[in-house]
């Protein structure tokens, strides 16, 4: 059998797991495709790679297929989003020193009280020579929306109280090292590699932030979905596969071993393992604790690209970027995640189909049974830290309620 090549950019973390499963695993083979997988350095490079035509698809923060879309910074490109990776798997870490300063427990902490500590240390650094200073991964990202909202929701304000600066995942425990910066807002394992070296402590997981929030995403230029549809929807399939397969508990330890081989994420294993298993090691040699749904992966439909998420992260670029809101807009954000392609792909297997394309976000507090064309959904808490919900139909009233 010939299979038709497909060539997907990932930067390594442990939520490029589904491409690389489908590639090693079979899943890619057993739909007649093969993957080629081009690991990069920073999200900029995978993007570029996308869009002159060096590859088909690409694991890519879900904001920035947003933002590329908008022509935010550049010329704008339709983008699609068939499928998404995976929910939350990233931390807020602080360095060692800050760690102290704010009085890091030994367990997760409640958003609200470590806010209000920060707040005191940050406050009283502004008044010095700098402020205190955050990296994330990418402007348009999904850890520099979460990071913000945060840090806003505990009456931080980000870009006057502290900075928020760009640093690639594989060197933020090497800024943190060099004093570059004080807090990181990274995917796994880059967290825990932070925490092993003994320069960092985990503080918040994303989770925390907003349970259920999307993070990586298949991002292809529209045209390519337009152009063949059929090699589309059988990448489709092979992710999902994929994510079945990642979700049980006797592939685990499997999983852990070929993620950190150095074609992949070149990390250790046990940290790749525990962020698979929702066990997070906050500080230096301490026992890992458990935090349920860490990452969360395929239960609950959570590869579905819901376009409410969309266009909960373009509130928060127009949030942060000092961009007027406008409907045209939003209506593109929301329309680049592209649910139609993902019910096509998967009509007739075994994989739930959400009935509807968009819905309420943070709003549960406990599951609660949702309408499927295929399949049964149960959706489960998904609650924003501060308590808020987002309307997707509402946004501009969303936006003046925030603070």
């Amino acid at each position: 059998m010939t299979l038709t090549p497909v060539r997907i950019g990932f930067l390594p973390l442990v939520d490029a797991a589904l491409p690389i499963l489908a590639r090693e695993r079979g899943f890619a083979e057993a739909e007649g495709l093969a993957i080629d997988l081009v690991r990069d350095a920073t999200w900029a490079a995978v993007r570029d790679r996308l869009l002159y035509g060096h590859s088909d698809a690409a694991h890519l923060v879900a904001p920035l297929a947003i933002a590329t879309a908008l022509g935010r910074d550049r010329p704008a490109v339709p983008m699609a989003v068939p499928f998404v990776l995976g929910l939350n798997g990233n931390a807020v870490t602080f360095s060692t020193r800050l760690a102290e300063e704010v009085e890091l427990g030994d367990t997760l902490g409640d958003p609200h009280a470590i806010g209000a500590a920060l707040k005191v240390v940050a406050l009283k650094v502004a008044g010095g020579t700098r402020r205190l200073r955050f990296g994330v991964v990418h402007r348009h990202s999904s850890h520099n929306y979460m990071l913000r909202y945060w840090l806003a929701g505990v009456g931080i304000r980000p870009d006057t109280d502290v900075d928020i600066v760009v640093t690639s995942p594989l060197f933020a425990a090497d800024a943190l090292a060099a004093g570059d910066v004080d807090g990181i807002c990274v995917g796994e394992p880059w967290n825990s590699i932070a925490v092993d070296r003994g320069v960092g402590r985990i503080a918040l997981a994303t989770a925390q932030i907003w349970r259920r929030g999307v993070e990586k995403v298949l991002a292809m230029r529209a045209d390519t979905a337009e152009r063949d549809p059929d090699r589309v929807a059988r990448l489709i399939r092979a992710l999902h596969g994929a994510a079945e397969y990642f979700v049980r508990a006797d592939t685990v330890e499997d999983t852990a071993a070929l993620l950190a081989q150095p074609r992949y994420l070149d990390a250790p294993a046990d940290a790749v393992l525990r962020a698979i298993t929702d066990r997070i090691r906050l500080s230096p040699g301490a026992e890992p604790v458990r935090y349920p749904d860490f990452m969360f992966q395929h239960r609950e439909a959570a590869n579905f690209p819901w376009r409410s998420q969309a266009a909960w992260l373009y509130s928060q670029m127009v949030r942060w970027e000092g961009i007027a809101f406008d409907e045209g807009d939003a209506a593109v954000a929301a329309g680049t995640f592209r649910p139609d392609l993902y019910r096509a792909a998967l009509a007739g297997s075994g994989a739930v189909l959400p009935g509807a394309s968009s819905k309420l976000e943070g709003a549960l507090a406990e599951p609660i049974g949702a309408g499927a064309t295929q399949g049964r959904l149960m959706l489960g808490r998904d609650g924003f830290f501060d308590g808020r919900a987002f309307d997707p139909d509402d946004v501009a009233g969303y936006l003046r309620s925030l603070p």
